[in-house]
């Protein structure tokens, strides 16, 4: 069990609390138990020192003096700090994603495919910096950086997506990272054409219907 220190900064004061890492993670994302993932019965202005805030600046700063809530609010609002091992952990798994992504989808201009150690060795020549967020969300940028040292390209699907006007704003934020064209219509719909890596297709798919609940007209066009 790997603990860390959640906290946030109010009215010029620290609050901290004692947290389990991966529970306190789940509770920020709405799906983890809060009882699991405080393991302070307290609110501190610096842990290390344990230097108790009072309930008058608990009040004052959060409208209550019950520790749990207080505790939520400090874990769903502030920041719960990553320990060093714990982002180089996340950063190696998310390298291997894009190197398993590229090893699946990409190839030379001939068709051949490359291999994890030629992707590797592309990635490191190129200075590609892989960051802490989703593969499709960063793929395009990696294929760039990559086609300098390396010959490389990845089958794409062209799609054409009518969007209605309710979703237009959640789902644009999906689509904007491989949307050739975009047109608003009068009416607030938005119709664009995106080119989407073939094996992120059904991942798009899945997140762009999510967002529109459904509602997307979608056709691919060559």
């Amino acid at each position: 069990m790997a603990q860390t220190t959640a906290r946030i900064k109010r009215d010029g004061k620290h609050f901290e609390i004692l947290v389990d890492l991966d529970e306190a993670l789940k509770v920020k994302r709405g799906e983890g138990d809060l009882v699991l993932a405080v393991l302070t019965d307290a609110i501190f202005h610096n842990l290390k020192s344990g230097e108790h805030v009072s309930d008058e600046d608990l009040e004052k700063n959060f409208g209550t003096t019950d520790v749990m809530k207080v505790a939520e609010k400090i874990i769903k609002s502030g920041e719960v700090v990553l320990p060093t091992e714990y982002l180089h952990k996340e950063h190696d798994a998310k390298y291997k994603q894009v190197v398993d992504f590229l090893v699946r989808n990409a190839m030379s201009p001939e068709g051949r495919p490359y291999t994890p150690d030629r992707i590797m060795k592309a990635l490191s020549e190129a200075n590609v910096n892989v960051k802490n967020k989703s593969v499709e969300s960063q793929v395009e940028e990696i294929l760039d950086q990559l086609s300098k040292v390396l010959p490389i390209k990845v089958e794409r699907k062209r799609v054409r997506l009518v969007i209605p006007a309710i979703h237009s704003g959640k789902a644009y934020g999906i689509v904007k990272e491989f949307m050739k064209t975009e047109d608003w219509k009068n009416n607030g719909d938005l119709e664009v054409v995106v080119e989407v890596p073939a094996g992120l297709i059904m991942d798009f798919y899945d997140r762009i219907n999510s967002s529109t609940q459904g509602s997307v007209l979608s056709e691919e066009i060559r």
